[in-house]
This record gives structure tokens, sequence and C-alpha cells, in this order.
């Protein structure tokens, strides 16, 4: 088995964002002594500080963080009595204080909504570079047959746009569902927020010109449908074949990348 320390080089070579939780300090009793670690990353985690509800508020609250990008470590208190359970009844007696380090990655990352023939075609393409992407779709089937890789994270959401909230800040956003009901649910979420520098939907100018109508009608300005991209990819590529509109749109995300400094480390 891996020693904590070895699995944070890991995560450091893979460049994924991850938190690391130490028990700093025990009074009374607790599950565990002073100086037991575990890894937190937005998908899993490594270790134990004792299970139960100390665990899981030390995970959500891990998750927190690596969610909002902060870079600063944090202490926290918890008591463990059936009082203070949250997530379950620790009757240990104690009171523990825990820090939490958070070890942001630069890795970018891109939110695939829809995982259909193009979503699946645009995860190969970008899933050679050094990225984060996330793979989303209502439909568990389209999730189930796309292999694992480093780095990507499959989500399956009956409501995609619920998924918005649990993206990284500064996540570039791709749009392509089965169902125009859901490309338009989640451009309305998407433009609430003010942290998604790319907001890219697939489709012709008449589906554009038919959201930007209804989009105007749930109350997103001119300025604001300005900052949707579509129809998706660089311009001059005709071609209708999903991997080539998946190349097209891998280009265009490119480009923005260059033009606003987001560097790819290998």
């Amino acid at each position: 088995m891996l020693t904590w320390l070895e699995q944070a080089q890991i995560l450091q070579k893979s460049k994924q964002a991850f938190v690391i939780v130490t028990l700093a300090k025990v009074k009374g009793h607790a599950p565990r002594k002073v100086g037991a670690k575990m890894l937190v990353t937005r998908e899993s985690s490594f270790g134990s500080i004792g299970g139960g509800n100390l665990e899981e508020t030390t995970l959500k609250r891990a998750r927190a963080l690596l969610s909002e990008k902060s870079p600063e470590a944090s202490v926290f208190k918890l008591i463990l009595n059936p009082q203070a359970g949250t997530y379950g009844i620790q009757c240990c007696g104690g009171e523990v204080e825990i820090m939490l380090e958070p070890q942001m990655s630069t890795r970018p990352s891109i939110a695939i909504f829809g995982a259909g023939h193009v979503g699946q075609a645009l995860c190969r393409v970008l899933g050679q570079l050094p990225l984060d992407l996330y793979l989303i779709d209502s439909r568990m089937t389209q999730l189930s047959g796309f292999s694992e890789a480093p780095g990507l994270f499959k989500r399956h959401a009956p409501i995609p746009e619920t998924q918005l909230d649990e993206l990284p800040p500064d996540s570039y956003l791709v749009v392509l569902t089965h169902d125009h009901a859901e490309d338009l649910a989640i451009l309305d979420k998407a433009l609430r927020h003010s942290s998604f520098p790319f907001i890219g939907l697939i489709g012709s100018d008449v589906k554009w010109h038919h959201f930007q109508r209804e989009l105007g009608k749930q109350g997103h300005s001119p300025e604001a449908l300005a900052l949707v991209t579509c129809p998706l990819g660089i311009p001059g590529i005709s071609a209708k074949l999903p991997a080539a509109i998946a190349i097209a749109t891998a280009a265009q995300i490119l480009e923005h990348f260059s033009k606003q400094g987001v560097e790819l480390e290998p």
C-alpha cells in the first residue's frame, strides 16, 4: 500500500488538484491520533482520519476548497458527540482540529455536456492533452460504455445544469446534448455564472437564433448572449462528421487558450 506521501507525488505528477488533510490536534477521545492524514481529490480520497461524520464533514470541506480553487490552508474544529453528527453519530466525546492544505492544479478544465457521437469524439481529441475533462450526460448508458482515463471525470446527471455548480471556476463549457431543452437549460444557468470564460453550443445559425429569443425571454441581455459561441468550431471546416466537428471545436478552444494566455504544461 502506498504511503500518503507517495500518493501525493503521484497526484502532483499527474497535475491533479488535491487537499492534504491532517488531524492537527486531538482533545479527549477520537478515532485517530494526531498526525493522521488523508488526501482528497474531486472524485476520490486516500487514507482515513477516522471515518463517520468526522471524515464526511472533512471531505465536503476539502472538495469545497477544490471547487473554489482556493490555495489558502485552513483549520476547523469538530466536536465528536451525538448532537454534532450531520453525516452520522460519533460518540467519542473528543474534539479535533483538522488542517486542510489545498494543492491546486494548473491544468485547465473543460466540461463537455453530452456524451453522444460528437461529445465522445471531442473527449478523445482533448484527452490527449494535459487537461481535466468532465463528461456529463443525463443518460447513464452513454457514459458506461466510455473508457476510463486519467484526468477524465464522468458525471451522470439527470438534470445536467446542476453540475455547473460543481465544476472548477474558469472551466470551459461545450454544450452538445441530445436534447435542445437540455441545451437551453444549461445555457440559461451558465450565463448566470460569471466564471466561465468560454461557452460553446453546437448547432446551426437557425438554432442559435431560436435560443437567443428564448434566452432573451428569460432575462438575458444581448451582451450576455454574446458570450456564447455558436456555431462551434474554427471557420472554414464544413465537414459534418463527428470527428471533424470535434477537431474543429478542439482547435477553437486551443485558439481561445492562446488568446487568454492559458498554457498547457507537459
